[in-house]
């Protein structure tokens, strides 16, 4: 039995934690449609009580600009990469573009993509769009095949804009609907048929602008002799782990931007790269979690990882605004993932566990052994050795990015509501949550004679656990079959 109200039944509801926000707009391209919008959305804002601000300063929090469905915008004019220095601002406020296509031309573009998707081998001649790099045709069909046609789609308005975010508004007259696109290739979707709809936008928008990043880690004094790394099971073990996830395609191959674009300022805004997902196991000699390093710092190809791929998290800063880490003498060491903070904190509101003399060790550790986030969906589960945890009803409503501390605090609720690992006794040996437009999180409990990560790999060869390419973007809830597997359901 849930052990509270799930999405299913949970009426629409914002973040108790937003807040005010000042915003500027800086318009770019405009059809007479999005003129019409953005004149809606700024009296939205307005009404919902934030500050429009005359033109971009320093007490903006949000900046709001339009471009061209389909044309490339050079980068010289991009809000992201310059607006910092136009506007002589101490730091980049978050940026939203708004992008206006008709129907047609949304479908005319999904259903191209969703032929030269068919095709196992890309042809770059299908990925040929204006101000893209000859080398774009790769990344877009690996997202693609990923996550479908609107993820290709995403990328494109992506790299054609110079923004993260971006809104893409259908509609000819008027606006029929809208999707709001983030780093990680979210789209959820909201309908401009409800009375509703541009109050949904400014919702979603200040969700957004609400958080902040919790990668601010700080470096403990005592590093972690080379011998004794040397010594320690963990790190073979989550090289093998990266091995096994992927051969099962887990994690899809990193994002680079300077394979879409040629954008000369990209290091001063954003990453060059970003890669897609992390994972962590408890190392009960060193009392921590031994975890992949961000894809930020530099690629990372999980399948291959080396001990320079690895870091140690041993706690959390008591601000919250990330992670202690440990250094090891004699290699590399390279910050954690940027979800270190979420995979370290899920610990603090779940029981610890004395391992039996089934185990080489006798120690005291966290109920929750290794830990997996990756960009994927959860087809299907059987209930009987897998357990679902719901997030808190807005998390489904209005998603959050990675690496916030928003993210980091919906886990931590979720897990903490698991039965499974509330009880070390509950047969069900794997838990694992859904992030709406991001991902998901699984969770494995301690089994003797296992590897770490062993019992998530052998369940998905099982079928207790189905992965899926496609991510949920909003309400969704797991349903039973006839089969006793409960399935996605979306909302």
């Amino acid at each position: 039995m849930e052990l509270h109200v799930s999405p299913l039944v949970s009426p629409r509801t914002a973040h108790p934690w937003l807040r005010q926000v000042n915003l500027a707009y800086v318009p770019g391209a405009l059809t007479p449609l999005l003129g019409e919008f953005m004149t809606q959305l700024l009296h939205a804002f307005q009404q919902q009580g934030h500050t429009l601000l005359p033109e971009p300063q320093d007490a903006a929090d949000l900046l709001l600009t339009t471009a061209s469905f389909g044309e490339p915008l050079n980068w010289r004019h991009a809000l992201l990469l310059t607006g910092r220095a136009r506007y002589r601002l101490s730091r980049t406020p978050t940026i939203f573009t708004f992008v206006h296509a008709s129907p047609r031309q949304f479908h005319d573009l999904l259903d191209h993509f969703t032929k030269a998707l068919a095709r196992q081998v890309p042809d770059p001649k299908d990925y040929d769009f204006p101000g893209l790099n000859p080398t774009a045709y790769h990344t877009l069909h690996e997202q693609g095949r990923r996550g479908g046609a609107i993820l290709a789609l995403v990328r494109l308005l992506q790299s054609q804009t110079k923004s993260i975010r971006v809104v893409l508004v259908i509609g000819d007259e008027r606006p029929l609907e809208a999707y709001t696109f983030d780093l990680v290739g979210a789209h959820p979707r909201s309908d401009a048929s409800h009375a509703a709809f541009f109050e949904d936008l400014v919702l979603r928008i200040v969700t957004a602008v609400s958080t902040h990043e919790i990668t601010s880690h700080q470096v403990q004094s005592d590093p972690i002799p080379l011998d004794v790394w040397q010594s320690l099971s963990t790190p073979p073990a989550m090289r093998q782990a990266g091995r096994q996830l992927g051969e099962r395609n887990f994690f899809t191959e990193m994002v680079r931007i300077d394979n879409l674009v040629a954008v000369p300022a990209v290091q001063n805004a954003v990453a060059s790269q970003y890669s897609e997902g992390c994972f962590a196991t408890w190392d009960p000699q060193l009392n921590a979690l031994i975890a992949t390093i961000t894809g930020s710092a530099r690629p990372v190809d999980k399948d291959k990882l080396t001990d320079d791929e690895l870091s140690v998290i041993t706690g959390v800063r008591p601000d919250g605004q990330g992670a202690i880490v440990r250094h090891v003498q004699g290699k590399r060491n390279d910050p954690p993932s940027s979800e270190a903070v979420e995979l370290m904190e899920m610990d603090s509101r779940l029981p610890t566990i004395r391992l039996g003399d089934e185990w080489s060790f006798a120690s005291r550790v966290p109920v929750a052994r290794s830990k997996l986030h990756g960009h994927r969906g959860m087809r299907a589960f059987d209930p009987r050795r897998v357990e679902h945890v719901y997030l808190d009803a807005p998390y489904y409503h209005y998603p959050v990015s990675c690496s916030t501390e928003a993210q980091a605090k919906a886990i931590l609720a979720a897990f903490s509501r698991s039965q499974a690992l509330a009880n070390p006794d509950d047969p069900r040996q794997v838990v694992f949550t859904v992030l709406p437009g991001h991902g998901l999180v699984i969770v494995e409990k301690w089994v003797a004679g296992k590897e770490p990560f062993q019992v998530i790999w052998e369940y998905m060869d099982q079928g207790s656990i189905q992965i899926d390419n496609l991510i949920p973007q909003g309400p969704l809830a797991f349903v039973p079959d006839d089969s006793g597997l409960m399935r996605l359901q979306t909302l």
